[in-house]
């Protein structure tokens, strides 16, 4: 376990994996942070909202995140969006820029053409509401590479578990109580809250707690085969209707977990 993307970062593999597995995981996650932090001055992230609207040539996987981004902001219709830095800003969330931004935009403005981005209107993107997923897929194959055959990766809260393992899982609720919810194996689940007084690093900004059809402490999780789907996806259930969130969720390929058991996710899609 080490502290790593604004939370402690716990990593578990079979026994006869090498010590290097879990040296080569732990180096992707610091990359991805280093790489996608909106604190960071010098992040690519940062040179992007910087930018002022010209293309910004960027690292393979920060511009695979942007993609993934815009993809399930469409599909979920902007219930998914990472161009909400303005308002975060605004309300003291994340630090000030240099410049002025709006306080949200939508998918369309991340224009990706190539190996660059740019941003089509003024706006502050942050990706706290996947890349820590993303970093979960990206530590969970390095150690697949480096020849771990089953284990975990959890991120304070974002779980992903692979190969020949099957983790025992506890949900937390707003009391603070655990609630046993199965063994999770070839999956991933994402738990986030909606206000009230829970951890700040898996806390909601207070106004989507305003804006959405959510009660303040109100826990979402979402179970997917890959982290960062089931972390995107936590935010667009949130930002659901209530009658509606679990046909969505499932629509965009997860499952939202209200009451039961695990499912298992072997058919999900990729």
């Amino acid at each position: 376990m080490r502290p790593a993307l604004g939370c402690y970062v716990e990593i578990g593999v079979d026994a006869g994996a090498a010590e290097a597995a879990l040296a080569q995981a732990f180096a992707v996650i610091g990359e991805i942070h280093e790489r996608m932090s909106f604190q960071s001055p010098d992040s690519a992230l940062s040179r992007l909202n910087r930018a002022g609207g010209a293309r910004v040539r960027l690292d393979r996987r920060t511009l695979q995140v942007l993609r993934l981004a815009k993809t399930i902001g469409a599909a979920s219709e902007g219930r998914f969006n990472c161009t909400v830095g303005g308002e975060l800003i605004a309300r003291g969330a994340l630090p000030s820029l240099s410049t002025t931004v709006l306080g949200r935009g939508d998918h369309r403005d991340i224009v990706i053409d190539g190996e660059s981005a740019r941003l089509a209107r003024p706006v502050a993107i942050t990706l706290d509401g996947i890349a820590k997923g993303f970093a979960v897929d990206c530590a969970v194959r390095a150690l697949q590479r480096a020849g771990a055959r089953g284990g975990w990766v959890n991120a304070g809260g974002d779980l992903r578990v692979f190969g020949a393992c099957a983790l025992p899982v506890s949900a937390r609720d707003t009391a603070g109580g655990l609630r046993p919810l199965g063994c999770l194996s070839h999956g991933a689940l994402a738990s986030s809250w909606v206000g009230g007084d829970m951890p700040a690093a898996q806390a909601f900004p207070a106004f989507i707690a305003g804006a959405c059809d959510a009660d303040a402490g109100e826990v979402f999780q979402v179970v997917a085969r890959h982290a960062w789907r089931a972390d995107a996806l936590t935010k667009v259930a949130a930002c659901t209707p209530r009658a509606q969130r679990a046909a969505l969720v499932a629509r965009l390929g997860a499952y939202l977990l209200e009451s039961g058991p695990l499912p298992t996710m072997s058919s999900a899609p990729q």
